[in-house]
């Protein structure tokens, strides 16, 4: 529209430069130029008479060169202003439209394609699991490296698995966290998953089981399914905990291109990603449905790996907003404190106080958002539906768990309560039957 407003301004311009110009008026199919050709041939008398007349000419073409352009506007310039505001006015519906319906036609479509592998449900027998990892019964074997996958923005939280690694440390399994950079993009994760991988087995001799949260479980799902004539003799099974393996739609609302305030919004996650926490933020756009959609049609998983599926459900009871999770520790730095009762001042050594923050409201916030907005359950961040691969066994547990709730322990434990140390043993216990089971029927 802006553009049709200048050609006017020019036209209007041109019409009255040429109106002032005596010698380029127009007067009928006559130019006044001519006019005064012949009244320079004329006598002195005639001179002074044609010389009124053709001055009465030149008004009568300004005026008909006004007219002529206010007919312009009217007849050829005016329709397209009002046609280029329809389309403005069509463009800002469309986009009302688009930021309104958001993700209700993405959620949940790997369940919905054609042809993809159905889940089993395996809830039941991880209870059965549970319940005796409670009671004592820990039979995780030493014989596997047992690999721990962070998700994104894991580098801002220092604790992150640090509790799950110590727990199985204790019980003397080889357990590691991978050192990832988890803001970078999934295909380069996947490339360092796979350099990872291999100095493991190679380092240590033994076959590696996976555990991924949230991103994590996508960049590692990602690495099997890449690389695996290089990993299938490496690897025996991947757990996939909250993971988004068919999208978000958090993600893919803020980054959906065509809504209300598309630019300013990617601006400011660029801002975030790139420029505070020195990220990619192809980490984030591979979370979108379109991208996870694009993804898994190039990239199938080998149906012959043991997967399983966990997700949960965060409660939105008001009480959560009190809850706060421990994700970090800070070092105080020493003091000199006077002495009593001596002459010498005493020093107390640094100490290390915990740091909580509200992750837990934070994400009931979110759940209730999905819930209210798409009647979808979640765990704050990840749908139920997204979370289910397909062709593994989901566990659906009956317990109001956050996103957060895995990697990051809650600074009011419930002792009567399974934690998510218990739960990560659970899982891997449930993976290595179930690679048992795999084996025997392709033996069979």
């Amino acid at each position: 529209m802006n553009n049709v407003l200048v050609a006017g301004n020019l036209v209007t311009r041109d019409a009255n430069r040429y109106s002032e110009d005596p010698g380029v008026i127009s007067y009928g199919q006559h130019s006044s130029y001519f006019r005064r050709n012949e009244v320079c041939k004329k006598s002195s008398f005639d001179l002074k008479e044609e010389y009124h007349v053709n001055i009465r000419s030149e008004i009568l073409g300004t005026k008909f060169s006004y007219q002529g352009t206010a007919l312009l506007f009217q007849g050829v310039v005016a329709p397209i202003l009002r046609y280029e505001t329809c389309l403005e006015f069509i463009v800002v519906i469309s986009r009302v439209q688009k930021t309104l319906h958001g993700s209700s036609d993405d959620i949940g479509w790997l369940q919905c394609t054609p042809g993809v592998a159905p889940v089993e449900d395996g809830t039941a027998r991880f209870l059965e699991v549970l319940q005796g990892i409670r009671n004592g019964e820990h039979t995780l074997p030493n014989s596997y490296v047992y690999l721990l996958i962070p998700g994104l923005f894991s580098n801002l939280g220092p604790l992150y698995f640090v509790s799950t690694k110590k727990f199985f440390s204790k019980m003397g399994l080889a357990c590691h966290i991978a050192k990832i950079h988890s803001e970078a993009s999934v295909e380069h994760n996947a490339w360092e998953l796979k350099q990872y991988i291999e100095e493991l087995y190679w380092g240590s001799g033994k076959r590696v089981i996976l555990l991924g949260h949230s991103k994590g479980g996508v960049d590692a799902a990602a690495a099997l399914s890449m690389y695996w004539p290089d990993l299938k003799d490496k690897v025996d099974g991947l757990a996939l905990v909250q993971s988004p393996y068919g999208g978000t739609p958090l993600v893919s609302d803020i980054l959906r291109e065509g809504q209300i305030a598309d630019r300013e919004t990617r601006m400011i996650m660029e801002f975030f990603i790139c420029k505070l926490i020195k990220g990619d933020m192809q980490a984030l756009e591979d979370l979108t449905y379109e991208k996870r959609r694009e993804f898994i049609m190039n990239h199938k998983l080998p149906e012959c790996i043991p997967l399983i599926s966990f997700h949960s459900e965060a409660s939105v009871a008001p009480s959560v907003l009190a809850t706060m999770s421990h994700i970090a520790h800070a070092e105080l730095p020493s003091l000199p404190l006077p002495g009593f009762g001596s002459r010498e001042s005493d020093v107390q050594g640094g100490r290390k106080v915990p740091v909580v923050i509200p992750v837990s409201a934070v994400l009931a916030l979110s759940a209730l958002h999905l819930q209210l907005r798409y009647g979808e359950k979640s765990d704050g961040l990840v749908t139920c539906r997204d979370a289910e691969v397909p062709g593994s066994v989901v566990v659906r547990p009956d317990l109001k768990l956050d996103h957060a709730w895995m990697v990051y322990s809650s600074w009011k434990k419930d002792p009567n309560e399974p934690d998510a140390c218990e739960m990560s043993e659970a899982l891997l216990t449930l993976l290595l039957e179930l690679g048992k089971k795999k084996q025997e029927q392709g033996r069979e």
